[in-house]
Parts: structure tokens; C-alpha cells; sequence
């Protein structure tokens, strides 16, 4: 674990991988440093926002000796529940290059549930890890150049659904009506959370 500055009111932790980053984003919550204002994930990283002035060599201090446990359970958090409509079209494919063909796809996507590891790239995304692992597909190799809101989709270990349409190369394998962005509420999954998917009939 590398603790670096981010400008006078910030640290940035680099660790190994997503497993370390759930770990420690967990570890902060439970037992936040004086000061702490934010906790924002990434893949890779942990960037942690302090009230103005906070001692920040005392903050380093008290983040490098947290318990940081990767692969505990997660603490009880948002837990999500999300229709979706499993009619995607990628959904073949994706059960095709999986093995497990689209009714497959469906039970492995709805049969465990998903961590909200961290935000993307529009205000609501959010990359869901932490599910069946056969569900692990590469991005398409042509990405579409418009993706519907609500396109339920999957890219290497992650989950996702688009919040609005966008340009994208995830493998979609199905749809939701589910507000993942309001200006006044913000975001429905926020990080630390747990999403269930479920079949909409």
C-alpha cells in the first residue's frame, strides 16, 4: 500500500487490485481517520478528502494501520434490488462464449449479488463486482456507438448499467427502467453497496 499527497486536503492510496481497494474503502468507513470527508474507489486506488487543515502525516499514519482484510465480507450496506429485462443483444453471444447460453447467462447474472465497487464514467454508473465469475467476457471488439439508457451489460469481471446513452463497448445482455441518476437524490448505487439483480417477467 503506497500512501501519496493529493493536494493539501487529500491522500491517494495505491494498492494491488480491486479485492485491496473493496478492502480498504471498507476498513476507512468502519474506522474513518479524523477528518475524513470522502472515500472514493477506484480500480486501483483510494482517494480519501479531509476537511481543510487536517494533519495529513497523522491521517497517513492512521490509514496504514487500519485492518485492511481483502476477501472479508463486506459490511452491511445499500443493498439494491434491480428488475431487468434479459433480452439484450449480446445475450447469445455472451452465453455462447461463456458456455453457459443465454439461460445460463440469466440464472449466473441474477444468482449472486454485486458489489458497487466504484463510479465510471457518467454520473450514475457504477462498476459492479464481485459476481459469478463465469460471467468474465471481453468487451466487444467494435463498440457501438450509441448504448440505450438502462442497457444492462457486462466487461471483463465487471457489471454495469448505462445510466444514459453513450458510446460504449460493454456486452449487453439486457435492460432495466431503474433511475440510476437524479439530480436531487444523485446517484441510486453509490460504493460500498450491494446490487441483486432479478428477472423482470
Amino acid at each position: 500500500m503506497k500512501v501519496l499527497p493529493y493536494g493539501d486536503a487529500g491522500l491517494l492510496i495505491e494498492v494491488d487490485g480491486l479485492p485491496e481497494v473493496l478492502a480498504l474503502a471498507d476498513a476507512v468507513r468502519a474506522d474513518p481517520p479524523d477528518g475524513v470527508l470522502d472515500v472514493v474507489p477506484a480500480a486501483r486506488t483510494v482517494l480519501l478528502t479531509f476537511v481543510p487543515r487536517t494533519d495529513l502525516v497523522a491521517a497517513r499514519r492512521a490509514v496504514l494501520a487500519l485492518p485492511v482484510e481483502p476477501g472479508a465480507p463486506p459490511p452491511d450496506g445499500k443493498d439494491i434490488e434491480i428488475a431487468v429485462v434479459y433480452d439484450g443483444p449480446d445475450l447469445d453471444e455472451v452465453g455462447r462464449l461463456t458456455g453457459l447460453g443465454a439461460a445460463g447467462v440469466v440464472e449466473a447474472h441474477t444468482g449472486t449479488p454485486w458489489r458497487v465497487a466504484f463510479g465510471g464514467f457518467a454520473p450514475g454508473f457504477a462498476y459492479l463486482a464481485g459476481g459469478d465469475p463465469r460471467l468474465d467476457v471481453e468487451r466487444r471488439a467494435e463498440p457501438r456507438t450509441s448504448v440505450p439508457p438502462g442497457s444492462v451489460g457486462l466487461a471483463g469481471e465487471f457489471s454495469g448499467i448505462y445510466p444514459r446513452a453513450s458510446p460504449g463497448g460493454w456486452q449487453l445482455i439486457g435492460r432495466t427502467d431503474a433511475v440510476l441518476w437524479d439530480l436531487e437524490r444523485g446517484a441510486l448505487l453509490e460504493p460500498g453497496g450491494t446490487v441483486r439483480f432479478v428477472e423482470a417477467r
